[in-house]
């Protein structure tokens, strides 16, 4: 059974207020009943502030746009992040004043109220889910699209995954990558060779572990896999596994599951801007210059469906080569484009087939453009009066 995703294109037909994605976030909005769902809700949107000098996050503008919705229906609404980001929020217009409530750490201003909840995940037992997320009888989803080190790109399931937990548990999220195995030192006694395999690597990736001297730590986020490690390594000392990419992938769904376990069915929705995708997550404090065309705005009550037609879409275009950063190396090949950028095993696909296959929803739908771009012959720009 396929979900139902609604788009708002980042094209217009004419220069008018109405076609642009403001507005067209107002259609899917409606499309989505958000104002008749949210009545007597306390109602938390989740979102990325980011930090220091990034520009990139959702703009303000179209926060203000879900913070009326919520207020219009009756709902009481509430902006939540992690709270090294919302700490500072108001040097990136995040305001009770410019969006029209308050902007509140998700666990508090010392990241110390949460719920726990058991289950078992690779080197994870309990998921420390923020206290004003699980507070929350309803959640607006609000996340920007961009890239990833980690994982290839970060939308909907990630802004849940990472934002909804707390410190501890996000870094716990970070090391399932290194839970399986990829270092074989008794393969490689020679510590003249550890150290050329370390230097092998152009990207800083490959590290000596601080815990265990004389044994390399990758850092995954970094390492492209371009193999130039391995014809340095000894043969069977050093892997580069699609697992342990794929673990944090993973583990990512699983988290977005606990959080999405915390509110009643239909109370939970998905709205996405797709405009200045960026290399790298928001939560680096700085914005770099956009590596593909802005798409647009998606919603969705189907956080798998969503994802999926986003990267579907993504999938049809191709890199602006000239603004990716010349310390990333591109990697030509029959892959996303965000593969092409992080490497083939940071498979973004991987997190909407593990959210499938934990019962979060489909990862077919039905794209449900809400204001389709019309063909119209040329014609005079009408100004706007002086007067």
């Amino acid at each position: 059974m396929s979900s139902k995703v609604y788009f708002g294109s980042a094209r217009q037909s004419r220069l008018d207020a109405k076609e642009t994605l403001p507005a067209k976030l107002d259609l899917i909005m409606e499309q989505l009943h958000i104002r008749d769902r949210v009545k007597d809700e306390m109602v938390v949107i989740k979102m990325h502030t980011g930090n220091n000098i990034g520009y990139s996050t959702v703009h303000p503008v179209f926060v203000r746009k879900v913070v009326q919705a919520v207020k219009d229906g009756g709902g009481r609404p509430f902006v939540a992040d992690v709270n090294w980001d919302t700490q500072d929020a108001e040097n990136r217009g995040y305001t009770r004043e410019v969006l029209g409530c308050p902007v509140y750490p998700a666990a508090g201003p010392r990241d110390n109220y949460y719920y726990t909840h058991q289950r078992a995940y690779k080197n994870i037992k309990e998921w420390k889910v923020a206290g004003m997320i699980e507070d929350a009888t309803f959640m607006i989803n609000l996340s920007h699209v961009k890239g990833h080190p980690s994982c290839g790109f970060g939308a909907a399931f990630k802004n849940l995954a990472l934002g909804c937990m707390i410190g501890e548990t996000r870094s716990q999220i970070h090391d399932t990558n290194h839970y399986d195995p990829y270092w074989f030192p008794e393969k490689c006694p020679d510590p003249k060779v550890v150290k050329d395999i370390i230097a092998s690597c152009p990207f800083g990736a490959l590290v000596e572990d601080k815990q265990n001297p004389g044994n390399i730590h990758i850092h995954f986020e970094q390492c492209n896999q371009c193999g130039r490690c391995l014809k340095v390594a000894p043969e069977g000392s050093l892997k580069i596994d699609a697992i342990n990419f794929h673990s944090f992938q993973e583990a990512c769904a699983v988290s977005t599951a606990v959080s999405l376990s915390t509110f009643a069915p239909g109370k939970v929705t998905h709205l996405s801007l797709a405009t200045i995708l960026t290399p790298v997550c928001d939560c680096f404090g700085f914005t770099g210059m956009p590596i593909l065309p802005d798409l647009g705005v998606f919603g969705s009550d189907d956080i798998v469906a969503l994802d999926q037609a986003i990267l579907d879409m993504v999938g049809t275009k191709s890199l602006i080569v000239e603004n990716v950063p010349t310390s990333l190396e591109i990697r030509p090949g029959p892959w996303h484009p965000f593969q092409v950028l992080h490497g083939p095993l940071k498979d973004p696909y991987k997190v909407v087939e593990y959210g499938e296959g934990l019962g979060l929803g489909s990862r077919h739908y039905e794209l449900i453009d809400v204001l389709p771009v019309e063909e119209f012959s040329r014609g005079a720009v009408t100004y706007i009066s002086a007067k």
